[in-house]
């Protein structure tokens, strides 16, 4: 069973509308698991420095037994879970953690 925790400094007024589910329906392709088993918590607003800087970003955690492992399939889950992170919130990539485990 699939956990997403995303975590961003985002208010909530500017995450797009249908983003939980959204990065569900991502899950479940993504890792190949059925999206009645993935479970996704987004939290805003919170105060947040990556890198050093406290401009927007967000983190994401990805927790799922049996699909997650080797370092080749977390680049490449880590890369999909990016590509969608930057398109529906607005940030580039080095505004974005990510952690696969």
């Amino acid at each position: 069973m699939p956990f997403l925790e995303l975590e961003t400094s985002l208010p909530a007024g500017r995450l797009p509308p249908g983003l939980a589910q959204e990065l569900c329906a991502a899950a479940a392709d993504i890792l190949g698991k059925p999206a009645e088993r993935v479970n996704v918590t987004v939290r805003s607003g919170l105060p947040m420095v990556l890198a050093g800087s406290a401009e927007p970003c967000a983190q994401l955690l990805v927790s799922s037994i049996g699909v997650v492992g080797s370092a080749e399939q977390n680049q490449r889950h880590s890369a999909r879970f990016f590509d969608v992170l930057t398109a529906k919130l607005g940030l580039g990539p080095e505004r974005l953690g990510n952690t696969v485990r």
